[in-house]
């Protein structure tokens, strides 16, 4: 999207960091590696409640916005920073357009939910990846004229750095010791590992995939730190660092199934064709199951080891890749950027 931007002489863009996120391998890594420019702002937020960052967030931003003022804010996803700028934006009359607006997963337990629902009634400009977008809004009464589908704007990421993300395999392989045919291993969802006895159960799951193929778990630093706190067995599971972007999605071209509870993921694994199996009853992403090579399996072990059997008969779904999903998307937002602004 910045790269987008950069190429239209007529546009001046301020990138600001909310600074939600803030490991060095979950935040300035990615900055490098995705060749972003430094933010000219860093908000350092940091960690706290769902009100709490929400909240911090709308405290440091509204100045900024008043100083500023700028012709349009883009927000992105559906994570705290996400709401709480399209709040603060609302408020002082500031147009705001929402990249991965529409996304839905009609389950108002989860927090992401909340943010997308209301950021998408704020939003001027709604940028959807997907058809199913498009009809999520129209149905919540949404006008058709502040809706544009442009694609997945994480796939332009991707296809741009999938092939330096192959080349980088045979480090990691070597620095992780990954063996040749593996799944792929992503958790961080409250629902997955705040509980014990849910999170065992998983892990219980995982052992017994280890012994048909290797398990790769790169352990988000809240998730090493429920494994510690109940003690959970996790036997001879490979589980490493959070690594950073182009590593991971290395690995991720090269696994022969991917077990997530991300919503990013199952769009990458549909992008790649990876069979990705996803602990959740329900996805913002349907596109991904609908028409990707994703399933969904909810936390039932035999439902997991039942698809996992198929990938090693050879019988993994076969999916295909959406419509706009070719690495152009960001162009597509700045051809209407421009033509507002």
């Amino acid at each position: 999207m910045l790269r987008a931007l950069q190429k239209r002489n007529s546009v001046v863009q301020s990138l600001i960091h909310t600074g939600q996120h803030y490991d060095v391998n979950m935040s300035e890594v990615f900055f490098q590696q995705l060749g972003m420019p430094a933010p000219d702002l860093n908000l350092a937020v940091g960690s706290g409640t769902h009100a709490t960052q929400t909240a911090e967030i709308m405290l440091r931003l509204e100045p900024v916005m008043l100083e500023r003022r700028p012709d349009v804010v883009l927000v992105y996803g559906d994570v705290n920073s996400t709401v709480a700028t399209a709040l603060v934006c609302a408020k002082l009359g500031v147009p705001i357009g929402h990249v991965e607006a529409g996304l839905r997963s009609f389950d108002r337990s989860m927090p992401e939910e909340i943010n997308r629902l209301v950021t998408d009634q704020l939003a001027e400009l709604l940028f959807t990846p997907s058809q199913d977008g498009d009809e999520n809004l129209l149905r919540e009464g949404i006008p058709a004229k502040k809706i544009f589908r442009v694609g997945n704007v994480m796939i332009d990421s991707l296809a741009r750095l999938l092939p330096a993300a192959q080349q980088s395999f045979a480090q990691t392989s070597r620095e992780n010791v990954i063996p040749e045919r593996y799944v792929l291993v992503t958790l961080h969802r409250p629902a997955n590992v705040d509980d014990s006895a849910v999170f065992g159960k998983i892990l219980d799951t995982l052992l017994d995939v280890d012994r048909d193929l290797g398990v790769v778990f790169p352990a988000h630093p809240r998730t090493r730190k429920r494994i510690e706190d109940f003690k959970l067995d996790v036997g001879k599971l490979r589980i490493v660092d959070p690594l950073p972007y182009v590593e991971f999605l290395g690995l991720q071209s090269r696994a022969t199934a991917v077990i997530t509870d991300s919503g990013g993921i199952q769009e990458e694994t549909t992008y790649l064709g990876i069979p990705c199996f996803t602990l959740r009853e329900n996805t913002e992403r349907p596109i991904t199951v609908s028409m990707g090579t994703n399933v969904l399996v909810g936390r039932d072990p035999e439902k997991l080891h039942t698809e996992l059997s198929r990938v090693l008969a050879g019988e993994a779904k076969k999916g295909s890749v959406p419509a706009l999903w070719d690495g152009h998307a960001g162009e597509r937002i700045a051809d209407v950027l421009t033509g507002r602004c």
